[in-house]
């Protein structure tokens, strides 16, 4: 695959995996996530983000989780 989505930007690479080969979205990880969001907060779709429809669920999770856990804003009152 391209480095670049179809939007000019760079690819971001999402996921990383365990050492049993398993793949993940760390929600520890806040800045990749905040990169993901728009300015108003809101998740980028998977055009944007050149994700499969896999990857873009486990993002959508990572994103939920970090926001649970408040390192995440829920609006943009913070961004």
């Amino acid at each position: 695959m391209s480095q670049f989505n179809r939007f000019g930007g760079p690819r971001t690479n999402v996921l990383k995996e365990t050492a049993s080969g398993e793949t993940y979205v760390d929600w520890k990880d806040v800045e990749s996530l905040r990169r993901m969001l728009s300015p108003n907060g809101k998740i980028y779709s998977r055009k944007r983000l050149s994700t499969t429809a896999a990857e873009q669920r486990k993002v959508a999770q990572a994103i939920k989780r970090a926001r649970h856990m408040g390192l995440l804003p829920f609006t943009s009152a913070t961004l």
